[in-house]
């Protein structure tokens, strides 16, 4: 059996916790995430299991585990602690994203696809962090408190896989639900790199974050990621002004779940 047949042991997962873990030290990456629309379905455990990088198992919340669609606008990326770059750095984004929890009991997200409309970060991604990007045309448009966000698939492909989401942002969420918590506090991306499974923390504050409510949602990203094509509305529609955020090793001994205010969770 090989490692990546191997089947990690039950764990149990760190406290899903809405506060950030200690900053990274020191940032490999920093961006800001601006103007964000957090889609999200149920779906089996099962069906996305076979999806995740070996060594992680879906992250669940009461036994069941959601597929996300996020669009939002990359804003000034930035290298080492650099300023960020103000057009190569800054284009919209949309990505779908599973959740995942490791042997160490340490929560993630797992990308599927992230589209993004700028060719350069795009190879750069694909080669050095060996991330799915993928070149789209695209564009966010606002009008009053509506965000419309539309995306149309360049290359690799599957050519003319598209997004488009419109919704209407709400008032300010003055505590958020567990569930909410839960997909949206995720500290960590879990990849697989050259066959073996990275892991890599990301700090920023808070999110803030809006009641939504979704005016129209045409996108077959899902069904171009491997997954089951959503069945009806998604069950969460969020919006958040946005975040800045670092990417880097955290500091010793600190990780996520070590604050207050966390919401229970368990994989399956």
């Amino acid at each position: 059996m090989t490692s990546a047949d191997r089947v990690p042991e039950p764990v149990s997962p760190a406290p899903v916790s809405p506060e950030p873990p200690a900053a990274p030290m020191p940032p490999l990456l920093t961006q800001s995430w601006l103007d964000l629309a957090f889609l999200h379905w149920a779906v089996d455990p099962a069906d996305v299991a076979p999806l995740l990088p070996a060594g992680t198992v879906p992250d669940t919340f009461d036994g069941v585990t959601y597929v996300g669609l996020i669009a939002f606008r990359m804003h000034r990326v930035g290298w080492l602690g650099l300023p960020g770059i103000p057009y190569l750095g800054t284009f919209p984004e949309t990505n779908v994203r599973l959740y995942s929890v490791d042997e160490r009991g340490r929560r993630g997200v797992v990308f599927r696809s992230l589209d993004a409309s700028r060719l350069i970060p795009v190879l750069v991604a694909r080669t050095v962090f060996r991330l799915p990007y993928v070149w789209s045309r695209m564009d966010i448009a606002r009008s009053g408190d509506t965000l419309t966000y539309t995306s149309t698939r360049r290359w690799p492909g599957p050519r003319g896989a598209r997004s488009r989401i419109a919704l209407r942002a709400g008032e300010a969420i003055a505590e958020p639900t567990p569930l909410e918590h839960f997909l949206t506090a995720r500290w960590a991306l879990h990849s697989s790199i050259f066959g073996r499974t990275a892991y890599l923390p990301n700090a920023h504050p808070r999110w803030p974050l809006h009641r939504a409510e979704l005016l129209a949602c045409d996108e077959d990203l899902l069904a171009a990621g491997g997954l089951p094509a959503p069945a009806g509305d998604p069950v969460s529609v969020l919006y958040s002004p946005g975040v800045a955020v670092r990417f880097g090793p955290q500091r010793r001994g600190a990780g996520p779940g070590r604050t207050a205010g966390t919401a229970t969770a368990r994989p399956g």
